[in-house]
Order: C-alpha cells, then structure tokens, then sequence
C-alpha cells in the first residue's frame, strides 16, 4: 500500500512524457515548403504532397526582399529579411526559434556545405557576416571595403561552395570574393577585380564548380572555375546585346543554380525579351529564345525537360514555358497579378507560382499544364521547398 503513491507519481510522469513527445506531431519534412508573405512580415509552412498550409509564423519584420536557406537536416528555415534581420524558423513547431538584427539592408544569404555556419549578405553594410547554425552566434565579419577611400560595395550574389567556402559578388565594386571558411574564426578571402561592370547577382553549378555572375552595367558575364581558380575570371558571353537598343530595366533578374539542365545553362538577357542559352561545355552561346517580356527568374524543372520563365513589369502577370528539345515556347499562362517567384516540387510533377497582387498562390500540374489548386496568401513573393536543404547553391 506504501508503494502506491509513488506508483501513481511515476504513472502521471510517464503520461506527461509521452504528450511531451507527441509535440511537434511526428512527421518529416521532406514535403514542406515556405512561401514568404512579404507585406505582412510572416511565412506559411506549407505540405507540397497535401496541397495546404499548415501553419503561419508571424514577426520575421521587412521581408520585401526576403529570401531563405533551409538546415541540413531540413527542419529550420533561415530567413533572411530586408531589414537585416535573421530569423531561424522551426518547421515542425511552426515559431521562430531565434532572431538578430545583424544588418541595416541585407538581400539573402547561403548554409555552408557541412551546414553548421549561415552566412549573410548585405547592402548596409556592405560585406557579409558569417553566424553558427545552431544558435546564429556571429563568428565571421567580412566587409566589403573596396578602392581607397573607404567605400563599401553592396554584396550579391552569394553562393555555397564545396569545401565550406563561400563566394559572392561585389555590386559596386565589380568584383568576386571567394572565403574559405574551414576555420570560422580566420576565413581566407580571396579576390578577383575588375570582372565587369555591376554584377547584379550569381549562379554556381549544381557540381559547385563554376560561379557565374550576371552583369548588369554591360552585356556579358563573369565566370569564375572554382576547381582553377588560379586561372581567373573569364568573360563569357560577351557583348550579346551588341547593336540592339537598350531597354529599360523594369525588374532586375534573378540567377541560381536552378538554370542549368543537362549540359545547357538558361540565363535571361538584361533589358531584352530573351532567354539566352549556354553550353556548359565551353560556355558558349548556343541560341536565344524570344519570351513575352524580361525574363527575371529562368527556372529548369527538374528532369531538365522545360524551363520556366516569369517576367518584369508590364508583363508579369504572364508565365511561358520552353520545351527544352525544340527550343521554344509551348505553353503560356497567366497565374495572375504580379507573379514573382515559382517553385518546383522536389521531383517536378507540379510548380507552385506565387501571384502577389492576387494574393495568391497557384499550383500547376507540369505535364498537362491544368491548375491544381489556389491557396490564399498575404502578398506571396518567395516560394521555397525543403529539398533545396540538399542542393549547392540554393
């Protein structure tokens, strides 16, 4: 009889253990997504397999250029916010675990290979700040500080790189910088000057060897071999505007990973209603495919089948699809309002297209092209799926 209270003790512990453990409900991640809903300042954590949302965490601050980079493991969102902010999200429970303000004006940011540093990049100040994963504990500051008068360059650009390196692109300056971080606390920085004029964003393979950065200050770009890099920056398509008018620049394009399928790499061409391809082979252009309007994101599904384009004001409520094979347009579609960004399912059976101005975003089935479904979101920009968690560069 002695034994029963401490028996009804342990009962009521092992109950309170067991409900602990049920929460966050046991699932994995694998089919989540985030789609930032950039006027509110909040995210939806979203099931690509289900077709629903499932949770919003607000409080991530000014996220009108909002971008995000996901854990190894996939269960934390990095987002990286226009005011500078930092703020590590948990998917599972749906808050925000952890946020600094680290920056005035930052624009996105990169996870080291080994995923245990998260770096940012940012416009005021200009340079980037290297954080620990776990707790966003600043380890790294590297500013970008150019010429001889003590002038700060905006960062773009920044990718991931094998070997827990990163590199980025100096807006102002006109130039790359590579970082060795394989010891946080001393990175090794490594320049290259004089590329070209306004880099204004940047691609790395999807083998992590070549960084590509766009040129917005003239036709070309800027390519740099990671595996050589002794043998410096090479231009690459080089004057492909050449006797064209130019065009206002309406919206600047955005450049990733995501443009490379098979051999070939898909870029928009600066003020023109183009695509421009590549051959990755020797980087030559191979042909241009005329779209609707200026391209901005040029996206590969990703059995590399088609491409996917969305495109700057006055034509963005379009969307136009490229069959890779015949090289030309075979779909068009108008999702809605102001479509800024699309995404992928991990294996490319559907796209998730956000329309902001409809305050939308819409789901497509990639073969047959039919609309799946339409979720309500506040003002959606950025989509981005967990399976990027696996993939250098994005």
């Amino acid at each position: 009889m002695k034994n029963k209270p401490l028996a009804a003790v342990l009962l009521v512990a092992f109950v309170v253990l067991l409900s602990g453990c049920a929460s966050p409900t046991l699932r994995g991640t694998g089919d989540l997504g985030v789609v930032i809903e950039r006027a509110s300042g909040s995210v939806q954590i979203v099931d690509t397999s289900k077709l629903v949302s499932i949770a919003t965490v607000q409080g991530l601050g000014d996220l009108s250029h909002a971008s995000l980079v996901y854990s190894r493991d996939a269960r934390y969102a990095y987002v990286f916010g226009r005011d500078g902010g930092l703020s590590k999200v948990d998917l599972l429970r749906g808050v925000i675990e952890r946020r600094i303000v680290q920056a005035g004006n930052s624009i996105g940011g990169a996870i080291s290979q080994d995923g245990t540093l998260v770096a940012a990049q940012n416009y005021v100040p200009g340079g980037v700040k290297i954080f620990k994963a776990d707790t966003l504990e600043l380890v790294a500051d590297i500013p970008a500080a150019y010429g001889n008068e003590g002038k700060f360059s905006k960062v773009v650009g920044l990718a991931d790189a094998p070997g827990n390196r990163f590199v980025w692109s100096l807006f102002d300056a006109g130039e790359i910088w590579t970082a060795d971080l394989s010891n946080p606390g001393a990175p090794r920085v490594t320049k290259f000057k004089n590329i070209g004029r306004e880099p204004y964003d940047g691609l790395i393979t999807p083998d992590g060897r070549y960084y590509l950065a766009g040129l917005f200050g003239e036709d070309g770009m800027a390519l740099l071999d990671l595996w050589h890099p002794e043998l410096g920056v090479r231009r690459i398509l080089d004057g492909y505007g050449k006797g064209a008018e130019k065009l206002p620049v309406f919206k600047m394009p955005h450049l990733r990973g995501w443009a490379v399928a098979g051999r070939f790499a898909y870029v928009p061409a600066i003020g023109r209603h183009e695509v421009l391809i590549m051959d990755t082979a020797n980087w030559q252009e191979v042909a241009r495919v005329a779209v609707a309007g200026q391209p901005v994101f040029v996206i590969a599904r990703p059995d590399g089948r088609q491409i996917w384009v969305n495109f700057a004001f006055p034509d963005n409520a379009q969307v136009q699809v490229i069959d890779v094979e015949s090289r030309s347009v075979v779909q068009h579609l108008e999702p809605g309002k102001a479509v800024l960004h699309m995404e992928f399912t991990p294996r490319g059976e559907a796209v998730w297209i956000s329309a902001r101005d409809d305050n939308r975003v819409v789901v497509y089935d990639t073969t047959s092209f039919a609309k799946r479904i339409e979720l309500p979101a506040a003002a959606p920009s950025g989509i981005f799926f967990t399976n990027r968690a696996a993939r250098i560069g994005f």
